[in-house]
């Protein structure tokens, strides 16, 4: 009896192991349905490989509840209906109904056979078991390789045929695809007239993937279906999201998820509603126009379907349209962590101090917005002040001078904020003033926010250094800031950080100095900034570039979303710490 069970068992497994690597086949297989145009006979192929995966599995999910092998969580259960749903009308309508696409031609589109493809590989791949080994990867050298590998997937799916209208060679297939994988945004060939509806599909895809991180999706699909996870996992996933609890790790990821596709979802409303409709053929070109810039903005991507990013006859004088963009990408660029904490702020403030919930009266105000947020907000804060009235003043009367009124603050604003990650532009960067190009290097190497979708040295970063200046100007021995003191841990990472990004960068703008000799040092120092702070703005040479160059760049593009630091992390082996300490002395330094 016990042998039946067991074999019984394993039938099962294998089973739902074979729908697993079938519906995983069937992801490529719609890829290269999409990527190739097909023969007929292929087709017919296709289309049969595409019904059995459907079929198998609608009978796995119908199985596991005929089975009733563990509790299943009511999330689960309205996943699994809809997805079987989906799926029953998918069949009828595809492969039994002969007259059904008369009658219901919105349903009858091959998009939807991929789509149930897609919703079967997710409910399958849930069931698997992953374990991030820690004696295999640590979390640095997990998070790396993870982008290394969307990166070369990318590239690869960038060059089939039907991605482009022209095709692509390697070079700038892995250019394009690092870029969009690192939420840079710098390009080789312009993305709205070189690429397809689906190449600039693969584009958004990879944006999404690069600004979340694909350990985020898979860990949380996981987590959704099975309820649970091991603690070798939520160790690993505690050190990737920056949870301090491991009970949060989850929560933290759903927290990311929720924010992520609600601010996408409401930015992408406001842009379709702020955009003029003639400038489009059709509706499905208009809606993904909304959502593309939707995702790219939040991700600090600064990917644009136009040929002169926002700086385009229709655009650039769309006002509401770039506010939409600002507070899009500065929400992105603030960082999970931290719109997080700004929510439970505005949720306290709604409901004890406006509404006052309680009738008690608190004499003690709860510290709910922590240092780290308040050292966030602060400086983000500052820098935007003074980079928009710096940029306001140094080019009111040069490429302000076409605005008035409003829309002079607005663009100036535009300008002061997008350098820090987002890159868009809605004005001609080659022809701002030199005293505007020197500001935005410095808000390029600063960039975002921690555990945010931007790069740079980061917000804190900066904010500690010039701290630690005022810190040792006083004589003190230790930064203090809002009744708190900075961890010196804290301290030797900033400046960490800081040194080892100058040493990126004059690296790369030594070695394409070399390889590009023709160029300038300001338009190879800009294209530099930009690539390691993942901004993506340019002053017109990165198309130009040659092969070696562009390499340099893919690398610093690379670095600058992953950081040196966790490079470092991913390659030196860690030491033990010892039970004793050196007597200290002091280094003469100026």
């Amino acid at each position: 009896m016990i042998n039946s069970n067991f074999t019984h068992i394993n039938i099962l497994k294998l089973f739902y192991r074979f729908v697993f690597v079938i519906s995983f086949l069937g992801l490529f297989l719609f890829v290269f349905d999409y990527g190739y145009d097909q023969s007929s006979d292929v087709q017919i192929f296709l289309n049969a490989f595409y019904f059995v995966i459907i079929v198998l599995g609608v009978f796995s999910s119908v199985l596991r509840y005929r089975l009733k092998e563990k509790i299943i969580k009511r999330s689960v259960l309205i996943f699994d209906i809809i997805s079987i749903i989906i799926s029953f009308v998918v069949l009828y309508i595809h492969f039994f109904s002969e007259e059904a696409h008369q009658h219901l031609t919105f349903l009858y589109n091959d998009n939807w056979v991929k789509f149930a493809i897609i919703l079967t590989f997710i409910r399958e791949f849930s069931e698997q078991n992953i374990n991030f080994k820690r004696a295999i990867l640590n979390p640095a050298q997990l998070f790396i390789v993870s982008f290394l590998v969307i990166i070369f997937i990318g590239s690869l799916l960038l060059m089939l045929p039907n991605a482009t209208y022209e095709g692509l060679s390697f070079i700038d297939a892995l250019f394009t695809s690092t870029s969009a994988v690192c939420v840079t945004g710098l390009i080789v060939v312009d993305t709205g007239s070189y690429f397809t509806i689906f190449g600039q599909a693969i584009i958004l895809i990879l944006i999404q993937i690069g600004g979340l991180g694909i350990l985020t999706f898979a860990s949380y699909f996981s987590y959704f279906f099975k309820g649970g996870s091991t603690y070798e996992n939520q160790l690993t996933l505690s050190d990737v999201t920056g949870s301090n609890k491991l009970g949060e790790v989850f929560s933290t990821l759903k927290r990311i998820l929720v924010i992520t596709f609600s601010i996408e979802l409401v930015a992408a409303l406001l842009i379709y509603l702020s955009i003029n409709r003639t400038l489009f053929k059709t509706f499905g070109d208009q809606l993904f126009f909304s959502v593309f810039h939707s995702i790219s903005a939040f991700c600090n991507a600064g990917f644009s379907t136009l040929p002169n990013n926002l700086f385009e006859s229709g655009f650039k004088y769309n006002y509401f349209l770039q506010t939409v963009i600002i507070l899009a990408f500065v929400l992105g660029g603030l960082g999970f962590p931290i719109v997080v904490n700004i929510l439970k702020y505005l949720k306290y403030f709604l409901l004890k101090r406006v509404l006052n919930f309680s009738n008690k009266k608190h004499p003690y105000i709860p510290w709910i917005l922590n240092l780290n947020s308040r050292i966030t907000l602060v400086t983000t804060l500052s820098l935007t002040i003074i980079g928009t009235i710096g940029f306001f003043i140094s080019e009111y009367h040069n490429v302000l001078s076409d605005h008035h009124g409003l829309g002079k603050f607005i663009t100036a604003l535009f300008g002061a904020t997008t350098p820090r990650t987002a890159g868009f532009n809605t004005i001609d960067m080659s022809a701002l003033s030199f005293s505007t190009v020197m500001m935005i290097f410095l808000l390029m190497w600063i960039g975002a926010s921690p555990a945010s979708t931007g790069g740079g040295i980061k917000t804190n970063t900066f904010a500690i250094a010039i701290l630690n200046f005022i810190s040792l100007a006083k004589g003190k021995d230790k930064i203090e800031v809002y009744r708190r003191e900075i961890a010196d841990i804290s301290v030797r990472r900033a400046f960490a950080v800081i040194s080892l990004s100058l040493l990126v960068i004059g690296m790369a703008i030594m070695l394409i100095s070399i390889f590009d000799k023709e160029k300038s040092l300001l338009d190879i120092a800009f294209e530099c900034f930009s690539a390691y702070s993942t901004v993506g703005l340019s002053l017109g040479i990165t198309a130009q570039l040659s092969t070696i160059s562009k390499f340099v760049i893919i690398g610093v593009m690379f670095v600058g979303r992953v950081s040196m630091l966790s490079i470092l992390i991913a390659v030196i082996k860690k030491v033990k710490e010892k039970n004793y300490r050196y007597p200290k002395e002091e280094i003469t330094i100026n």
